[in-house]
C-alpha cells in the first residue's frame, strides 16, 4: 500500500480521523479475497491522485467492532464519508464506480451515468483507467458468456434446484473459506434445515455466472426453492428475527426425527390459530386476542387500502432485499399494473403486527382491493395459471401505460425534447448545464424532463434509445445525441439548422 493509504487499528483511530472533518473513503477488505486484492490497486492509485482525502483501509474480520458499526457482510465494500458523516457506500468489485464515488465525495467533479470503465472521464488518472481495464476484463468475458451461453444458465438453475435450500459459498460447510460464509453455514445449522452446498472457488464460470444471473455481486447467496432469499447480512437478519425459519416452516423443510430415528419432513398447519377471531370487514385481516392493538389494526388497514394493488415487501420495487420480493415484483411488473408497496424492513411494528392481522406468518404478501392474495409461492402460481390478471381484471384494476408507450409519449411531447438532471433554471450537473446554455444561445423552444424525479424513466430511456447516459436530446422523436454530440453541433453552427428542419 501507498503511503498515504492507512490501515487501522481500532475504532477509535477511525473517530479520530472523522472528527477532522477531511473527506474519507473506508475500504473493508480480506486476504483470501481476490476481489479485495484487485480492488486495492484502483484504491491506491485514487488515493495518490486525491491528496484531501482520507484513505483508510480495515480487514473486516479482524476488526469486527468496525465492521458492524458500518453492517459490512461482504468484502470488497466501501463507506465514504464528507463533514465526519455517512454519504454513501459501495459493494463489490466495481473500479469506476468506486472512482466516481471518490470523486464525488471529495467534490471534483461532475458525475458520469454508466459504470463502463469510460465513464470514468475526468475522475481518474491514466493510470487508474488502465488498472480498471484490466481488471475488467475476466468479468466482463465471463458476463458475456453467461448472457450468450443457455448452457451454463441451465447449468446454475439446475444447481439452484439440486436442493431445496442451497448455498453457494467460498470452500465448504467443514471448511468456509471466508467468514461471511461460516456464518451463513452456522445458522443454517442452528435452523436445523438440511441443505446442500456449491464451493464456487472451485467454478469460475459458475463464480461469476451466478453474479450475473442473480443481479447479486457477493458471496455467499442463500437459495430456499430456487429463490434468492440473499446473502450474509439478509441470511443473519432472517434468522435473528425468527423469519428464516418460518420461511422454512411455510415451505415445509425443517425436520424432525421419527420414532426410528430417520429424518421426516415436518407438516404446517395453514389453518387459523384457535386464539383468533376472523374479521368481518371483509378485508381478510383477523383481531388477535393476545395482541395487535386497535390503533395498529386501523393503521394496518390504511395502508393495505392505500393503493388498490398493494405489496408488502422487504426492500423497494427497485430494490427488492429477498428473492422472493423480487420474484413478486417481476410478477407485478409483467402483468403490467400499478402498485403501491411498503418495506416491512422499515417499521417493525408493521413488520410484525401484519403478521397478525393477516394470519400470513412471512413476507411478501400481496392484496388487491384490500384482500389478501398470499405470498410469492401463491402468486407464482396464480401468474402461471392466468388467475392473478383475471383477478386484477375482476376487481377492476386497470392495466397501467407500457413504459414503451409513456417512453413515446415524452419523447415526442415537444419537438425538441430534452431528458436533463433537472431543469433549465436548476441544471443537476455540468453536462445538462452546457447542453441547456447550447440550446438557450440558439434561441431555440425545448421541452424538458428531469430524470431525477422518475427512476423508471430514467433506467428506461437507456434502454429506448440505446444511449447509457444523460442528458438527452431528441428532435420529433429521434435522439440528436448526448452532451458531447450538441456542443459538437453548436460550435460547427450545425445545430439550429438541424433543429428546425
Amino acid at each position: 500500500m501507498g503511503a498515504n493509504v492507512k490501515d487501522l487499528q481500532s475504532k477509535a483511530e477511525l473517530d479520530v480521523i472523522l472528527s477532522q472533518g477531511k473527506p474519507v473513503i473506508l475500504h473493508f477488505w480480506a486476504e483470501w479475497c481476490e476481489a479485495s486484492k484487485q480492488m486495492d490497486q484502483v484504491f491506491y492509485h485514487l488515493c495518490t491522485d486525491t491528496p484531501y482525502a482520507n484513505f483508510l483501509r480495515v480487514e473486516a474480520e479482524q476488526q469486527p467492532e468496525i465492521s458492524e458499526a458500518y453492517s459490512v457482510s461482504a468484502v470488497p465494500f466501501f463507506v465514504f464519508f464528507k463533514d465526519g458523516k455517512v454519504v454513501d457506500t459501495l459493494e463489490g468489485a466495481n473500479p469506476s464506480e468506486l472512482a466516481n464515488k471518490v470523486a464525488k465525495v471529495s467534490g471534483s467533479i461532475d458525475i458520469a451515468e454508466t459504470d463502463s470503465p469510460a465513464s470514468l472521464g475526468m475522475s481518474a488518472s491514466s493510470t487508474v483507467i488502465e488498472t480498471v481495464k484490466q481488471i475488467y476484463k475476466l468479468p466482463q468475458t465471463a458476463k458475456t458468456d453467461i448472457e450468450s451461453g443457455d448452457a451454463v444458465k441451465s447449468k446454475l438453475q439446475q444447481l439452484m434446484n439440486s436442493k431445496p435450500v442451497m448455498l453457494f459459498m467460498k470452500g465448504t460447510p467443514e471448511e468456509p473459506r471466508c467468514g461471511f460464509s461460516r456464518k451463513v453455514v452456522d445458522v443454517l445449522k442452528s435452523e436445523g434445515v438440511e441443505y446442500g452446498s456449491f464451493d464456487i472457488l472451485s467454478d469460475e464460470q459458475v463464480r461469476e455466472g451466478l453474479k450475473a444471473f442473480s443481479n447479486w455481486p457477493t458471496f455467499p447467496q442463500l437459495y430456499c426453492k430456487g429463490e434468492l432469499l440473499g446473502g450474509c447480512d439478509i441470511t443473519l437478519e432472517l434468522h435473528e428475527s425468527g423469519e428464516l425459519k418460518q420461511i422454512f416452516k411455510d415451505h415445509g423443510l425443517l425436520s424432525t426425527a421419527n420414532k426410528s430415528g430417520e429424518l421426516t419432513a415436518k407438516a404446517t398447519s395453514t389453518e387459523p390459530k384457535p386464539d383468533t377471531v376472523i374479521s368481518e370487514s371483509g378485508n381478510g385481516g383477523i383481531a388477535d386476542s393476545t395482541g395487535i392493538s386497535e390503533s395498529l389494526s386501523s393503521r394496518i388497514a390504511s395502508i393495505i387500502n392505500s393503493n388498490p394493488i398493494m405489496l408488502f415487501m422487504k426492500g423497494t420495487p427497485e430494490e427488492p432485499r429477498c428473492g422472493f420480493s423480487r420474484k413478486a415484483v417481476e410478477i407485478l411488473r409483467e402483468g403490467g399494473v400499478e402498485f403501491g408497496s411498503f418495506n416491512i424492513l422499515t417499521d417493525e411494528e408493521v413488520r410484525q403486527g401484519l403478521k397478525t392481522y393477516s394470519n400470513w406468518s412471512s413476507y411478501p404478501q400481496l392484496y388487491i382491493k384490500g384482500e389478501l392474495i398470499g405470498g410469492s409461492d401463491i402468486m407464482i402460481e396464480m401468474h402461471k395459471s392466468g388467475e392473478l390478471k383475471n383477478i386484477v381484471l375482476e376487481k377492476g384494476v386497470l392495466p397501467k401505460e407500457s413504459l414503451d408507450n409513456r417512453l413515446k409519449k415524452l419523447v415526442n411531447s415537444s419537438p425538441i425534447m430534452l431528458f436533463m438532471k433537472g431543469t433549465p433554471d436548476a441544471p443537476r450537473c455540468g453536462f445538462s448545464s452546457k447542453v441547456v446554455n447550447a440550446l438557450n444561445e440558439e434561441g431555440l423552444d425545448f421541452g424538458h424532463f428531469d430524470i431525477l424525479s422518475d427512476e423508471e424513466v430514467r433506467q428506461g430511456l437507456k434502454t429506448y434509445s440505446n444511449w447509457p447516459t444523460f442528458p438527452q436530446l431528441y428532435y420529433k422523436g429521434e435522439l440528436i445525441g448526448g452532451c458531447d454530440i450538441v456542443l459538437e453541433m453548436h460550435k460547427a453552427g450545425e445545430l439550429k439548422s438541424s433543429l428546425t428542419e
